[in-house]
């Protein structure tokens, strides 16, 4: 038995690898210029993916970053536990479908779903997922996320489940003493660090807050807190991704075979009295973190191309050390 009987999946928006730790010493990452905070909003779906890899060879246009000063608390942490530095989302596009795999690992879509992209199907969609598996397992969990923050309402098995709470509930959950087996946390609006009038030091800040209320908690000694993004948001990356498998569908011009998986780079933290310190080089993407939970907790694989057992990616469990005495302090948020 593993002592981790909790995992928070926490998703935050649209930044790449080398945007947030291309400078963190040690990590696989580029110097580049200082990005403003807020940063203006960039197209980021599948098209806008293809048309910078096709022109430029590299992925995003916005060639600039944020430091330690603008991000303290996510820089603390990757001093503390685990930052991966090869983890990609698994659609190169925009959230949606990349919500969708944090969720399900699979995605019948390529950009965000819209009544005008008729080359892909419209929600609500009938697919296996993590929540409903985990419940038919005797399971527990909750979607902490404002009706407008997370996709759970696009699964039909999920979308009106009384498990669905606001993200203020979180809060009152830990202080109950109370978290579900694994639990997916969103931010409200203007912290999720997404780019347009939404401030990354803020969104930093708004996650902090959330990881002192759990660290402060005996519930701790049990957690497994996963922070993720969920998808590139425009912004340059020199790694490239790596080509597993084609869209199938259509769409506008290019988009018909084109790279499905994998998406962009972007970071991963790992946040747990198991988890090591240190960088962490092994191949994962959003799927990665359904791996982790299906072997954690001893569940049923689904029938999906991410969870076949030749799939890349890997499962987390390099990220931790179950038989090392874990370190039980509150973190500390500043580098």
């Amino acid at each position: 038995m593993f002592p981790i009987k909790h995992v928070i999946i926490l998703t935050k928006e649209n930044h790449t690898f080398d945007n947030y730790f291309g400078a963190f010493p040690g990590a696989r990452g580029v110097n580049l210029p200082h990005a403003a905070d807020p940063h203006p909003d960039q197209r980021h779906d599948h098209g806008a993916w293809l048309e910078d890899r096709d022109a430029r060879g590299a992925e995003g246009t916005a060639k600039t970053q944020y430091k330690a000063s603008d991000i303290p608390v996510y820089w603390a942490l990757a001093q503390q536990y685990t930052l991966c530095d090869n983890y990609f989302t698994d659609v190169a596009s925009e959230s949606e479908p990349n919500h969708l795999f944090l969720i399900a690992a699979d995605s019948p879509l390529i950009d965000n779903s819209s009544h005008h992209r008729h080359y892909q199907p419209q929600p609500p969609f009938n697919m296996p997922s993590l929540p409903e598996t985990l419940e038919t397992s005797g399971y527990t969990w909750r979607n902490y996320a404002e009706s407008d923050a997370s996709y759970f309402h696009h699964i039909q098995a999920l979308k009106d489940h009384p498990w669905n709470r606001p993200s203020s509930h979180f809060d009152l959950d830990i202080a109950q003493g109370f978290l579900p087996t694994v639990s997916w946390l969103y931010a409200p609006f203007g912290l999720s660090e997404h780019p347009g009038n939404h401030s990354v030091f803020q969104g930093a800040e708004w996650t902090a807050q959330r990881i002192l209320k759990l660290a402060g908690s005996p519930l701790w000694a049990s957690t497994a807190l996963i922070i993720v993004w969920d998808d590139w948001g425009g912004w340059y990356d020199h790694v490239m991704s790596p080509e597993h498998s084609i869209w199938q569908g259509e769409g506008p011009r290019g988009y018909q075979y084109s790279q499905f998986r994998y998406g962009p780079r972007v970071p991963c933290l790992i946040v747990s009295p198991y988890a090591k310190s240190g960088i962490n080089h092994h191949f994962y993407s959003h799927a990665s973190v359904i791996k982790f939970c299906i072997r954690l907790f001893g569940l049923q694989r689904w029938e999906v191309p991410a969870l076949a057992k030749n799939d890349p990616s890997g499962d987390l469990f390099e990220a931790f050390d179950f038989n090392a005495q874990p370190r039980l302090e509150i973190p500390s948020i500043t580098p």
